[in-house]
């Protein structure tokens, strides 16, 4: 059996439709486009914040420290527990390294090209652990890789330096 509603309970309807639980369809519109817009600049302030911190990190790494014997084994000794772990997994290589292309002179274009002249290009800390390694962990059988690792916009980001100690590839 089909129920009647009455002109009272379709205008209680109405008003209920127009309240602001229910909202029409523009109304629901412009909300949409203002979420979207809050989100957008969430975003932009994200990117901001991370741009802030990324400068800072560069600001940080372009600056050597003072190698003095003490930092040396501050250094080293978590090295060594890093590559003990990895070789543990049975992994022959491990990245010991990562930071922004910045702190080379042509943007990581070298080491992106496999240029032998890539490490003529590095700055700052990264150019200290490149010839911490030349100095002290080549001699101990120690191989250095470094490779472009993250691409933003297609376009060569962070670098990694790769330790490696397995069988060299013939």
């Amino acid at each position: 059996m089909e129920t009647l509603t009455t002109k009272t309970e379709q205008s209680t309807a109405q008003q209920e439709l127009g309240d602001e639980t229910f909202m029409s369809a523009s109304d629901l519109r412009t909300y949409m486009t203002e979420m979207q817009s809050a989100k957008a600049m969430k975003s932009v302030d994200g990117m901001d914040k991370a741009g802030q911190a990324r400068d800072a990190l560069i600001k940080r790494l372009a600056e050597p420290i003072d190698l003095t014997p003490e930092r040396l084994k501050e250094i080293v000794q978590p090295l060594k527990t890093k590559l003990r772990a990895a070789a543990e997994r049975g992994q022959t290589e491990l990245m010991v390294m990562r930071f922004p292309n910045a702190l080379c002179t042509d943007q990581g274009r070298a080491i992106n090209n496999a240029d032998p002249s890539w490490p003529e290009t590095l700055t700052g800390r990264p150019r200290q652990a490149y010839e911490l390694w030349q100095n002290q962990l080549r001699p101990a059988g120690f191989r250095l890789s470094a490779m472009i690792i993250e691409w933003p916009g297609g376009m060569p980001g962070d670098v990694g330096f790769f330790l490696k100690w397995g069988e060299a590839k013939k």
